[in-house]
């Protein structure tokens, strides 16, 4: 419940500052330090940042395997909660993962009547906390659940030296400026949607 309260609080403070549309430049900064925002979307997913490192979103958006996920993210407007400092560990669902779900799912849920739902089901892949590799196998260790920013809980475990969550096999584990990704090739829908 705890945990609960945090995710939520961070997440109004984080929603409170993404408000904030003026961007601020520094007099003293280079053309290539420059921080400036997109027209489209306003929040803190829209900032333009070259020097700093790339963060979940950033990682997603460049590479071809996660071009679902990344629309999915944007249908559903949780970019600023994916580009927050974190720490965040997402397990990031690639395209064929989405292949996988019945024909017409994904198209269903970017629909704009969906949005709650398409919401829910990403937040069930980000677990508001730090979990590198070595984590997952401590807590697999320990017979621990995942708290998830969705509310629901995943089983984390370890078959064979490789580490599952929520019964998907991590395939990959890339470093970010705000945590983790795990690479996986399932969609974690939870069981009551």
């Amino acid at each position: 419940m705890k945990k609960r309260i945090f995710f939520l609080a961070s997440f109004m403070i984080l929603a409170v500052m993404s408000c904030k549309t003026e961007a601020k430049s520094d007099q003293g900064a280079s053309a290539s330090e420059t921080v400036t925002e997109s027209k489209q979307h306003q929040g803190q997913a829209a900032v333009e940042d070259n020097v700093s490192d790339a963060n979940a979103l950033q990682v997603a958006r460049s590479l071809d395997d996660f071009t679902t996920l990344v629309a999915a993210i944007e249908a559903a407007g949780v970019e600023d909660a994916v580009v927050n400092a974190g720490p965040l560990t997402i397990f990031a669902p690639l395209n064929s993962a989405f292949d996988k779900l019945p024909e017409g799912t994904v198209e269903t849920l970017v629909k704009p009547e969906n949005k709650s739902k398409l919401a829910f089901i990403l937040t069930n892949h980000v677990a508001p906390a730090n979990y590198p590799v070595k984590q997952l196998i401590k807590e697999a260790r320990k017979g621990r659940k995942l708290y998830m920013a969705s509310g629901k809980y995943l089983v984390v475990e370890n078959k064979d030296g490789d580490i599952y969550v929520g019964g998907t096999k991590v395939l990959k584990t890339v470093s970010v400026s705000n945590g983790w990704i795990h690479v996986i090739d399932d969609v974690l829908v939870p069981a009551d949607q």
